[in-house]
């Protein structure tokens, strides 16, 4: 387990880094404190990752969201979305998101690009010691997963870095608890008076009997595969189709991505993905709901000239032609 100097580091390192450049389903081990009502409050108590490599007790994770006019060949369907995986969560370079950073040089493009931008989420795990929603069943395990969106992760991240916090709120026997305060502000949910306990309160019997019984979850366990050679390229073709205002390819796609609930259709995927495909296909990543979405976007750099014409009026394949015919000069 790290201790809390060990935190304060990593995150200032990620701070400098960040300034310089300005599964298993079915069962109900995720909280969704999302659902508590306005005006309740929720308490949880955090715990290490089971990976102890993790000098955090979270995991990041980084999904873009594609959405697609329906389902090619139903003539009944209605519009999906598909989440790949952002592949800047594993350190490497992303192609999608090399493309939709051209477009926030150009105000008329802007929308659109929050729209593909990365979406962040954090997976944490712990205790819910106070739980307001009735109709939520504790699972055998009671050690719950919670899916934390950027506004609540800045809380936790803040009060870790302040010096008045002495010891790790993991700690078994030294840590504090959190407590979820739900308002709401311009009609959306408002988390920003959530706030850590201030006395120390030590793991019940029936917690660390809890930990000792089932261990840690392995938050590895729940970010997506990384994807291979030939689902990035898949990814890629995605956006790009996404992008045009097409509709989803279950025959060309659905072996590697697909909406939630679509089945993967069988036959060869490497053939329909592409025609100079070779490698075996990869299953859809597994994949967690998250309740909150980033919306903060890349900070904008120096706007280009706008090319002559209305693009807002322009199909989608003519506005990405026109950013890579300025990238490529």
């Amino acid at each position: 387990m790290a201790t809390l100097a060990e935190i304060r580091a990593k995150l200032k390192e990620q701070e400098s880094r960040q300034g310089g450049n300005s599964n298993s389903g079915g069962d109900n081990a995720i909280y969704p404190f999302w659902n508590i009502k306005e005006g309740e409050s929720c308490t949880f108590r955090f715990l290490p990752d089971g990976n102890e490599d993790n000098t955090f007790f979270w995991a990041e994770r980084l999904m873009i969201k594609l959405p697609f006019a329906g389902v090619k060949g139903e003539t009944d369907s209605r519009p999906v979305q598909v989440q790949v995986p952002c592949m800047e969560m594993y350190g490497e370079t992303c192609d999608i998101l090399n493309e939709v950073r051209g477009w926030f040089k150009d105000p008329s493009l802007e929308d659109m690009g929050r729209k593909y931008w990365k979406k962040r989420s954090y997976i944490f795990q712990g205790f819910v010691t106070e739980n307001p929603l009735s109709d939520d069943k504790t699972p055998e395990n009671p050690i719950r997963r919670f899916i934390i969106g950027p506004q609540i992760f800045q809380i936790i991240k803040a009060a870790l870095m302040d010096p008045d916090m002495e010891e790790l709120p993991t700690d078994y026997t030294a840590g504090v608890d959190f407590r979820l305060n739900k308002t709401s502000k311009g009609g959306y949910a408002d988390y920003s008076t959530s706030n850590w306990a201030r006395r120390e309160r030590p793991l019940t019997d029936a917690e660390m009997n809890a930990v000792n019984t089932h261990g840690l979850f392995n938050f590895t366990d729940f970010l997506p595969k990384k994807p291979d050679e030939t689902a990035v390229k898949v990814m890629k073709e995605m956006f790009e189709a996404s992008v045009d205002g097409e509709a989803y390819d279950p025959d060309r796609w659905s072996n590697y991505f697909r909406p939630s609930g679509m089945a993967a259709r069988t036959g060869d995927p490497t053939v329909a993905a592409s025609p100079n495909a070779t490698a075996t296909s990869q299953s859809a990543p597994a994949q967690e709901a998250a309740p909150v979405a980033e919306t903060a976007t890349p900070v904008a750099e120096t706007a280009t000239s706008t090319p002559a014409g209305d693009t807002g009026d322009n199909k989608a394949s003519d506005i990405l032609a026109m950013i890579r015919q300025r990238q490529a000069q």
